[in-house]
């Protein structure tokens, strides 16, 4: 059955039209008491969703969609390792990465949780040997540059977390990252690096990831050419896969090798071998504490009821402001600068999980799904884009979120950053009426314009994967509620098929780049 066949969304629908009618400011004026309602204070976080356009009913409402389609049921189901992924016949447990030693996490008769202890004590006796300088490059010079090649979700994560923890750098490594194809991006990431001290981990599951592979390769002839032998890729190059074969070939011994399942997505990796960037930038014992504070918020997603559970008030207002209400994005502005590539991390997470048209009976649903994920850091959005969002034709909600500690000793800045931010969401739900804007209608806000704030007490590893792991959850109880798969992604697979076929019609004897570019375009179009 697809979800609107519900009794439960029917009522949702109705509601959604009757509630039109009452802006949002009228909400607080009805009720004093709605911000202590409507806010949610976890240790370490508050979520604040009384600026939504959501009553006590629409509430009531979303939580019996959420009982009908099973969130608790399903969400044990994930934990427990069963085959939740059912096009693909995989468990999804990118969870059981975070849990702590003995526990038992079963998946095809066989605990899960011995190997990723294994995988987690490697990684730690690794990076420090790096760090340490134990770890050397062939000619015995210290590693001083870590280059980590990958695309997707074996870059996007790593990237944003090691941006994120710029405090907690060790400062004997420099970390930096290549993911797109275009070797420009390759020879900017090797921009002043000595090849006797620089590591390169290669990050791709398959050891089969064009992008990936083709940068990999690059690099390896760079680092040979300079260095003299073949021996030198043993010293300098690691694998974050799970193809030992592959990765042999490539030069890499099976000994630094680092594997992952295929029960954990690309887009859920960080918390896996693809981590190990984070745990060299900073330190094994800061990864740990970034897992940790994952775990915590599986715990919570896991125990708290329906009505106090972060995860699920998200997901049921992000369903209730896309499919009910018609907003077709989510803007998500981080106020602080090291969390500036949080909306790069959560466009792959949240539009490859649940872009998606087919059910998870492959029936196409009738209802919108996944918003347009974008967004940038606070307050250099207020200069860019804010102005579409505040008297735009279309209302896009946004997710405000801050640190409530800063790591510089300019604490009137940070109250200058804090306050940008109530006032942005203050404004965009009040506005401006016209008698209040001199009757200009330039100047005024139409308000009625929902946001959420999530406060953070501090940005540091625990607290990073706190939050990581909130959205990660919202965006399962989302899947849930449009009756989707959130865990495979075919979408990716039709490009890279066509792009091989245009790769090898490229490659014309005698013709120049840029005829054998514009014939092959040529020959595509014809019907």
């Amino acid at each position: 059955m697809l979800s609107n066949a519900l009794p439960e969304w029917m009522a949702l629908e109705r509601h959604a039209q009757a509630i039109r009618s009452t802006p949002i400011p009228a909400l607080f004026t009805t009720d004093p008491d709605r911000f202590r309602r409507f806010s949610l204070t976890l240790p370490g976080m508050v979520l604040d969703y009384s600026r939504q356009h959501a009553s006590d009913e629409t509430m009531v409402l979303l939580l019996n969609l959420a009982r009908a389609v099973q969130v608790e049921s399903w969400r044990d189901r994930m934990f427990y390792g069963d085959l939740i992924n059912a096009s693909e016949n995989r468990a999804v447990l990118h969870t059981a990465l975070r849990r702590p030693q003995g526990d038992r996490v079963m998946t095809g008769g066989a605990d899960v949780m011995p190997d990723i202890h294994d995988t987690l004590a490697r990684m730690r006796r690794f990076a420090e040997a790096v760090q340490g300088g134990q770890w050397a490059g062939h000619g015995g010079k210290r590693i001083r540059t870590v280059v980590t090649i990958g695309i997707g979700g074996s870059d996007l994560g790593p990237r944003f977390v090691t941006k994120a923890l710029s405090d907690f750098y060790n400062p004997g490594l420099s970390v930096r990252f290549v993911s797109n194809v275009d070797g420009a991006a390759l020879r900017s990431a090797l921009q002043g690096c000595d090849p006797a001290t620089t590591l390169f981990l290669v990050a791709s599951k398959t050891f089969t990831t064009a992008e990936t592979m083709a940068n990999a390769r690059s690099a390896r002839t760079w680092l040979v050419d300079a260095l003299g032998t073949e021996d030198a890729v043993q010293r300098h190059f690691v694998a974050l896969s799970t193809n030992m074969a592959a990765a042999r070939d490539f030069g890499i011994a099976p000994d630094n090798v680092f594997p992952f399942s295929d029960w954990v997505g690309g887009r859920f990796s960080v918390w896996s071998a693809i981590g190990l960037s984070i745990a060299l930038a900073t330190s094994f014992d800061h990864f740990r504490s970034f897992l940790d504070g994952a775990y915590a918020m599986d715990r919570h997603f896991q125990t708290a009821p329906l009505p106090e559970n972060a995860p699920v008030l998200m997901a049921l207002l992000g369903f209730w402001n896309r499919t009910m209400m018609g907003y077709p994005a989510l803007a998500v502005l981080p106020y602080d600068h090291r969390l500036r590539l949080f909306s790069a991390w959560l466009q792959q997470g949240d539009m490859e999980s649940n872009g998606k048209s087919v059910s998870r009976r492959n029936e196409p649903v009738p209802y919108e799904t996944a918003p347009v994920i974008f967004g940038t850091a606070g307050t250099d959005c207020q200069h860019s884009f804010m102005q579409m969002i505040h008297q735009g034709t279309t209302i896009v909600p946004c997710d405000f979120i801050a640190a409530l500690e800063h790591n510089h000793p300019w604490a009137e800045q940070h109250a200058m950053l804090l306050s940008n931010m109530v006032a942005q969401a203050d404004a965009l739900m009040q506005g401006r009426s016209l008698a209040e804007s001199g009757n200009d209608p330039q100047r005024a806000f139409p308000g009625n314009r929902p946001s959420s704030l999530i406060l953070l007490d501090r940005v540091d590893p625990f607290h990073l994967g706190q939050v990581m792991a909130l959205y990660e959850h919202k965006i399962f109880v989302q899947g849930l509620l449009w009756n989707i798969n959130s865990f495979d992604q075919f979408g990716v697979e039709l490009g890279k098929i066509m792009a091989n076929q245009a790769l090898a019609a490229l490659h014309q004897p005698g013709a120049s780049r840029k005829d054998s570019l514009l014939g092959v375009i040529a020959d595509r179009l014809k019907p």
